[in-house]
């Protein structure tokens, strides 16, 4: 599975993320976005955005581990990957891909599902991948 975090830069950025290495992701307290992140599971592939005045993507991350002792505030547990190049919100406006996405929907919501194919959008990588035969 792939999630979109988002974070107000000035508060905990992308960098602080790789400067610490892990970080545990909390402080989440809309219901929607608790369902996502008590969903989630070690390996879990993330996008992390900035939010505020930079509204675009800045890297990828991964789910290290998930407690749910408390379902009300589970605690994940994630690695910083690598920075992406900024996609940024007006990119992501423009791309069918997000036409009916919570991303956009719910602009608020702070821990958003993504798609394979959003992922791959976001993280810069190929939208389809060819197999190639000898």
């Amino acid at each position: 599975m792939h999630y979109l975090l988002k974070t107000e830069p000035s508060q905990y950025s992308f960098s602080d993320l790789q400067r610490e290495r892990e970080a545990v992701w909390d402080g989440v307290t809309n219901p929607a976005a608790v369902k996502h992140l008590r969903g989630m599971k070690k390996g879990d592939r993330l996008v992390i955005y900035h939010t505020g005045s930079e509204k675009r993507v800045a890297g990828v991350a991964t789910v290290a581990s998930v407690a749910v002792e408390d379902p009300r505030q589970p605690r994940v547990t994630i690695r910083a990957r690598a920075a992406l190049r900024p996609v940024t919100l007006v990119e992501i406006k423009a791309s069918p891909l997000f036409g009916d996405s919570p991303l956009l929907k719910q602009g608020r919501l702070s821990v958003v599902p993504l798609s394979d194919a959003q992922y791959r959008f976001l993280a810069g990588k190929p939208l389809s991948a060819r197999k190639r035969f000898r």
